[in-house]
């Protein structure tokens, strides 16, 4: 059987690099995406079969080069596993439109652009999207008005994947992280911001990039088949509790 082959962008490190790793042990040739060439190239060093690319998902003819370079390499796209976004935490009234427009160009942007350069390879292989989110982008909490607002949009434009590309056998589902043990949260995350999400969280713990990846890799996977258009939050429950942290609060 010929192999199969996911494109993940923002794969140099954490969730994308999680899913890269799940996706080979599961029998999958990956196309690594970052914008950081030396952190890629770092995370890609023999991880095998796998392929690196240096591009910056929101800017479209990079983009346009990437898809191109992919297909040209491994001959095929099964999965895409838009992950690559930025983070930018503060109030409304401190985020100027620069910081705004910086966020929007990568976490929906990039999404979009990405999407859409790869349909065609998609509607080949009948392969599937799964954009990812965040808890952020299913309610409101403090300093997130980018970030948040980007994260919504990203839900919203996989509904509309999966409502106008499921007559072409391309499947698009949304997996929305909740607070995730990666080096950069715990070097940002104070204690009492650990603690708080610890009591908020009905699990009572952060999750792990591996337990991201693996909801990711089942939506790509044929055991997903029948699932199109879902929003999964991967948070231990802490959508369910709809509570804001004061912790978090300016």
């Amino acid at each position: 059987m010929t192999e199969k082959v996911a494109l993940v962008t923002g794969a140099a490190r954490g969730i994308g690099l999680a899913t890269t790793q799940l996706f080979i042990e599961q029998g999958w040739r990956v196309a690594m995406v970052d914008r950081d060439g030396e952190e890629l190239h770092k995370a890609a060093t023999g991880l095998n079969p796998v392929s690196a690319f240096v591009h910056d998902v929101s800017i479209p003819d990079q983009v346009d080069d990437m898809v191109h370079a992919v297909r040209t390499t491994f001959g095929r796209i099964d999965a895409v596993v838009n992950n690559a976004g930025v983070a930018d935490f503060g109030p409304i009234e401190d985020t100027d439109f620069a910081r705004w427009r910086a966020v929007m160009a990568t976490n929906l942007d990039g999404v979009f652009l990405v999407s859409q350069a790869t349909i065609p390879a998609l509607r080949e292989s009948r392969g599937a999207f799964v954009n990812i989110a965040s808890i952020s982008g299913l309610r409101a909490s403090t300093l997130r008005v980018a970030y948040g607002t980007s994260k919504a949009a990203v839900i919203h434009l996989t509904k509309q994947q999966a409502a106008e590309l499921g007559e072409y056998g391309i499947r698009a589902n949304c997996v929305c992280p909740g607070p995730v043990r990666t080096k950069l949260a715990m070097a940002v995350h104070s204690p009492e911001i650990i603690a708080a999400y610890h009591d908020a969280i009905p699990l009572n713990r952060y999750g792990t990039e591996r337990e991201i990846a693996e909801v990711i890799t089942f939506l790509c996977s044929e055991k997903a088949s029948y699932v199109t258009g879902q929003v999964i939050a991967s948070d231990g429950g802490f959508e369910s509790t709809g509570v804001g942290l004061p912790a978090l609060r300016s």
